[in-house]
């Protein structure tokens, strides 16, 4: 019998594992790897599927020429009942199959760090994969655990990410503090808010401790995307005409351009009845330049490399005033100064939406201001300047912690052997 369990924080952006030893209550190692997945363009000479995980997944990308099948944000597709699967090198893949490859690539790694066949996982789940849809949130839950299994885990138990965070914390209090704790992630925010105890470090029983949980579906995807609709999207053709009837121009659809704007829409922004509406909007609109970018954009599967330096720009102005929006690949040119009062202007709908719903949640909860000790902030867009903004204008008076935003939950995850003993 393994002496070892994990804590899996699957995430819409980066993936982390931790190891945690159930004979010495010690975190062993920790793992992270972006969430994403590469397929080449050709299967193995064997005819088995080839594609890589993670960071080696970037590096075949570019390297192969953008010309495989890149997929990230896979998590955002798991409460679509609309997306059934998607073929790639000539096998079907569903939403459990694609979550799977990435839980497996994590566990490849621990178990080869650990010399063990671990099948003992928790893993984390935010508290609403979409938004207050109970029949979303079952199919991504039912999805989810499908993948664990796939990815060779026969223990498996779930816990909320920000709990997960919250015990993280913990470990490092000498006191017993009520704490708000608000997981900003790739995908979704989630809060709760609990009392922590260092002296409880590890019971079986927390339940009483949990006194109110609650999500909102905005994350820093969807930041991005509020970025790529008001300053990427232009240089794609949004503002293109085309010639609808003799004498008739009208501009081109906006939809097209809010599929590039969603990562879990332009993995699969490949049909061909798309692709023959998009050649026809370039023809009847003279072959417009702009517009051109579109199509180079999904014909060379793109997306990522755009999003990569929308990412890199918010990136850079969590700490800076001014950055540039650059990007130069196949004629494609894009560069751009960007200011901080522009970006948060940009983002402001997305940050008004999470301080919309922290109000409902600390009204619906009876939340006492006075009651809260400190506030724990963890995921990478707890990073972004308007949210840190937006917490110290909130709560004043608390003490505002961050503890590693990548490693956090799947730390506190690995902390919550408790939920197998219920």
């Amino acid at each position: 019998m393994g002496k070892s369990m994990y804590g899996i924080d699957f995430g819409t952006t980066n993936s982390a594992l931790a190891v945690y030893n159930e004979e010495t209550g010690e975190i062993q190692h920790t793992i992270i790897i972006p969430s994403l997945i590469y397929f080449f363009e050709h299967r193995n000479a064997d005819g088995s599927p080839n594609f890589v995980v993670g960071e080696e997944a970037i590096s075949a990308y570019l390297s192969e020429g953008m010309k495989g099948r890149f997929i990230k944000s896979v998590k955002q597709i798991l409460s679509r009942s609309s997306f059934i699967e998607t073929r790639i090198q000539n096998t079907r893949y569903n939403a459990s199959q694609l979550v799977a490859i990435i839980i497996r690539a994590l566990k490849e790694r621990a178990d080869k760090l650990i010399g063990e066949d671990c099948r003992k996982a928790v893993i984390g789940r935010p508290v609403f994969f979409d938004d207050h849809n109970v029949q979303k949130d079952t199919l991504a839950q039912t999805r989810l655990s499908k993948a664990a299994e796939l990815a060779g885990f026969t223990e498996v138990r779930f816990q909320f990410e920000p709990i997960g965070a919250a015990f993280a914390y913990e470990r490092g209090l000498t006191k017993p503090e009520h704490v708000l704790v608000a997981d900003l992630g790739g995908g979704t925010t989630d809060f709760t808010y609990l009392v922590l105890d260092p002296e409880k470090d590890g019971s079986r029983d927390r339940k009483n401790d949990m006194m109110a949980t609650g999500g909102i579906y905005i994350g820093g995807d969807s930041l991005d995307a509020a970025f790529m609709w008001e300053r990427g999207t232009p240089y794609f053709g949004k503002y293109t005409e085309y010639e609808a009837t003799p004498g008739k121009r009208l501009t081109v659809p906006k939809s097209l351009f809010a599929n590039i704007c969603s990562w879990e829409q332009m993995n699969f922004f490949n049909g061909p009845r798309i692709k023959k509406d998009i050649e026809d909007y370039y023809y009847f609109s003279g072959k417009d330049r702009l517009f051109k970018n579109l199509i180079t954009l999904i014909d060379n599967n793109l997306g990522y490399s755009v999003f990569r330096s929308i990412e890199q720009t918010k990136i850079e102005l969590s700490a800076a005033v001014s950055s540039r929006f650059s990007y130069h690949e196949m004629e494609i040119d894009i560069d751009e100064e960007i200011s901080l009062s522009l970006y948060d202007e940009i983002i402001s709908k997305n940050v008004n939406q999470i301080a919309s719903y922290l109000d409902h949640f600390m009204e619906q909860h009876n939340i006492d201001l006075t009651r809260i000790d400190s506030l724990f902030l963890t995921g990478g867009t707890s990073m972004v300047g308007s949210i840190q903004k937006l917490f110290k204008q909130r709560f004043p008076q608390v003490n505002l912690n961050s503890g590693d935003n990548f490693k956090s939950v799947a730390t506190g995850l690995a902390l919550s052997g408790y939920l197998f003993e219920e």
